[in-house]
């Protein structure tokens, strides 16, 4: 090598070497090896040079380059690996510290399944209200029109409290269904009306579709010209959202209930195809709830004129929803407090209810 040569191989070793951190020795590369570095200039210089001489410097300047660029790439991996153990040094974990547990808790399916009915029919108007579980025969069968004698007064249905003499008081019980809410509600506030309840409700039954105890929720829509067509469109509208299905198939079929005439029950399209319940096809129908047109008895014991107000009434088994979007078979399973069941069929806290647009009656 030239006195050139060596001078500058001196001072680009120097710089590489001095280099503490990445940034620096990046510099220091493009000092030396960069369009416009000091190897660069010398080349250049090529072009003026004696044939021999030419030569001689090329090699001379290509032996530097190489020795350079292992310096540079020695250096980088060395200050990688340091950058490296100072990030494994200060990024610890305290390996003897618990694992940390996974959430325990859930939402059960019936709250999941109120929370997504009362969200649907609170974009249709509908208000929330709530009465209580211990009711008198007044409101949880007179007032609803139920005749003396009816069925669904004997102790084979109904839960009666006892007196203080241990003796069965047949003037309270626990309700039946929550229509009783809708007896109060009418009683309590003036037309127009529109609202749901929802809550337990308990009958003397107990088997794989049937519990002593089970959710209940039913509406009301009490106004002047309240029709039959608006009850059919506004529980069309909600199955097909529930089950999130927009060309669900509906039919009525006349029913009877003590409270309401006309009544209907209310059925979806469903298939039993080998013994599978799929809804939504097949050529086979699926009672879910019952319905009808508030009877004048039931306003009149309310204090409501029947000749100045219609309305609309309708109920639903909270369970029987659940268990068909959710693929759960049996009722009895809801209140086991099996956690394997619970942890399989749980909701997270953080799923939100179906939603839809609202919808006017």
């Amino acid at each position: 090598m030239t006195t050139d040569i060596i001078a500058l191989r001196t001072a680009l070793l120097a710089q590489i070497t001095a280099a503490e951190t990445l940034d620096a020795l990046e510099a220091a590369r493009v000092a030396a090896l960069g369009k416009k570095g000091r190897l660069t200039d010398i080349m250049k210089t090529l072009g003026g040079l004696e044939p021999e001489a030419r030569r001689q410097l090329g090699q001379d300047v290509n032996v530097l380059k190489d020795e350079l660029i292992a310096l540079l790439d020695a250096r980088e991996a060395t200050m990688q690996d340091q950058a490296l153990n100072a990030r494994l040094a200060t990024e610890t974990i305290d390996i003897t510290l618990p694992v940390r547990p996974r959430p325990q808790g859930s939402l059960h399916p019936i709250s999941q399944t109120m929370d997504e009915l009362l969200s649907i029919f609170a974009d249709m108007g509908f208000s929330l209200v709530d009465g209580p579980d211990i009711e008198d025969d007044f409101h949880n069968f007179t007032a609803l029109n139920f005749p003396p004698g009816h069925p669904a007064r004997e102790m084979h249905d109904t839960f009666y409290l006892q007196d203080a003499q241990g003796q069965v008081d047949k003037s309270l019980l626990l309700r039946t269904h929550t229509s009783t809410v809708q007896v109060r509600t009418m009683i309590s506030q003036k037309p127009p009306l529109r609202v749901v309840c929802q809550g337990r409700t308990y009958r003397s039954d107990y088997d794989m579709t049937h519990t002593p105890m089970f959710h209940q929720m039913e509406g009301m829509y009490i106004d002047k010209d309240v029709t039959m067509s608006q009850l059919k469109t506004c529980l069309m509208d909600f199955v097909r959202i529930y089950f999130n299905m927009p060309d669900l198939e509906v039919r009525f079929r006349p029913s009877f209930f003590p409270f309401t005439e006309p009544s209907a029950e209310m059925d979806v399209r469903c298939s039993r195809k080998d013994g599978k319940l799929v809804l939504g096809t097949g050529d086979d129908w699926l009672e879910v709830l019952g319905c009808g047109m508030i009877h004048p008895n039931v306003l009149k014991n309310c204090g409501i004129d029947p000749d100045a107000y219609r309305g609309f009434a309708f109920g639903m088994g909270i369970e029987r929803f659940t268990m068909l979007k959710y693929g759960i078979p049996d009722l009895r399973t809801f209140f086991e407090s099996d956690l394997r069941w619970l942890r399989h069929y749980g909701f997270s806290a953080l799923d939100r209810p179906t939603r839809t647009s609202r919808i006017g009656l």
